[in-house]
């Protein structure tokens, strides 16, 4: 062996050979899958970091859009919602004072010239009301948190409209019958009270078949919408659903290679190759 001629098996007036053309008949050597790959390559059923992060988040976080699933979350939170409006409306008329009135012949009469009971109404509604969707616009926040964004919005602004009118017909109906029926009995000059109402608010029906809330029932609605923009803006997440952090996901299930392992050391007798 001399430095022209690093191979000790040839010889030195031999010429170097080409390679042998490729024929289409040839078939590639068959890898062993087994076989580990060297440091930043990939085998075959192996998928690089950053494809195998980009699949899992794919898979995780493309069911929110699936529109069925989507609608029968939003109707399922529309009717928690309304149902919530019940004991919403019990506790309004157990905080607003019930108005005095007095029976005449014409009917009845407030017992004192501008009596402050019906303002006190409105106001526990209104207060309540938008106490009621700033919770709301929090709990679905946190219950929904898949849901996130126009989807949990929609939730939490149509179920507030639907349990504002609840809570005000519950309301105004405890003590109702009672009232009527001392309007229509008693005799003239008698005082009793009127249960609370609402002179702020109210629903309209469009076309006769579409009500459409107005006043201090929209107050709700709007306490959720505003409160679900504040916490989608203040949100950590660009997608505003929880992702998982770059630092602690395992690329196991990916199918990353093992590392290979190091090479042999030559054999004490083995020829140093030339060193130019």
């Amino acid at each position: 062996m001399s430095p022209d001629n690093p191979d000790r098996e040839r010889p030195v007036d031999e010429p170097d050979q080409p390679p042998s053309p490729r024929t289409p008949d040839a078939t590639p050597p068959e890898v062993d899958p087994s076989a580990g790959t060297a440091p930043g390559e990939f085998g075959p059923g192996h998928l690089p970091p950053s494809a195998a992060y980009g699949s899992s988040l794919e898979l995780r976080f493309d069911e929110p859009r699936r529109p069925l699933r989507a609608l029968a979350t939003v109707l399922g939170a529309v009717l928690a919602l309304a149902a919530l409006g019940v004991p919403l409306g019990l506790l309004w008329a157990a905080l607003a004072p019930d108005t005095p009135v007095l029976k005449t012949a014409e009917g009845a009469i407030y017992a004192e010239p501008q009596p402050e009971q019906p303002i006190a109404a409105d106001g526990w509604f209104s207060l309540l009301g938008l106490a009621f969707g700033l919770l709301v616009a929090l709990a679905l926040w946190f219950v929904l948190r898949r849901r996130r964004g126009p989807v949990g919005l929609l939730a939490a602004v149509l179920g507030t409209l639907v349990a504002a009118p609840v809570a005000w017909q519950v309301g105004r109906r405890i003590g109702l019958a009672t009232f009527e029926r001392l309007l229509a009995t008693a005799p003239a000059g008698q005082a009793f009270s009127k249960p609370a109402d609402l002179r702020a608010g109210g629903v309209d029906w469009l076309l006769g078949v579409l009500p459409v809330p107005h006043g201090n029932l929209l107050l709700p609605a709007f306490g959720a919408a505003v409160m679900y923009t504040l916490l989608a803006g203040w949100s950590r997440w660009p997608g505003l659903r929880p992702e998982p952090e770059p630092g602690k996901f395992s690329w196991v299930s990916a199918g990353t290679p093992a590392p290979t392992a190091a090479p042999e050391p030559p054999a004490p007798d083995a020829a140093e190759p030339p060193r130019g």
